[in-house]
């Protein structure tokens, strides 16, 4: 999430869990790709594997370091098509639900990580219709729990099942 220019480079990154639509949002004080990954990476790391396989990033070149995060984290590293916003739709609509509180007039440099995981926290405990009016934080849990959170299902087109 990029701010007026009259506060410089500070900006907020969110991630998407794309499932249980888990938000978390990490306050940046630069642009610069190293200390983005950085924040990534420290935020993934204690993530078992299954609950970040992949990541999916825009064109930004604060994520030109992606080998070194896919490297250190484990994860399968994506690019959305430049000028295809839709391609992280849920991205997008995280970024929407924040600006209620963050509006591009709010000055970066002002926020706290911790304000910014109280906001999160407050998004994530929030019942969606699309998660069967479970929160983003109960369905997370269970995935991380290993209870799975939706069920397998084969499709009736004969040529995608397995061989």
């Amino acid at each position: 999430m990029l701010f007026r220019q009259k506060y410089g480079p500070a900006n907020v990154t969110t991630m998407i869990e794309r499932t249980s639509r888990f938000l978390v949002a990490l306050k940046n004080d630069e642009k610069r790709t190293k200390p983005i990954m950085a924040q990534i990476a420290q935020a993934l790391t204690p993530l078992p594997r299954h609950a970040c396989r992949s990541i999916t990033f825009d064109r930004g070149s604060e994520f030109v370091d992606w080998p070194h995060l896919q490297a250190e984290v484990g994860t399968r590293t994506w690019f959305c098509e430049a000028q295809s916003p839709w391609q992280k739709g849920g991205v997008e609509n995280a970024n929407k639900r924040l600006r209620r509180w963050l509006c591009r007039d709010t000055d970066p440099n002002t926020l706290s990580q911790e304000e910014l995981r109280q906001l999160c926290a407050g998004l994530n405990a929030t019942p969606r219709k699309c998660l069967g009016f479970r929160t983003p934080a109960e369905v997370f849990k269970a995935h991380l729990l290993g209870r799975g959170y939706r069920k397998a299902k084969l499709s009736r087109h004969p040529k995608s099942h397995l061989s």
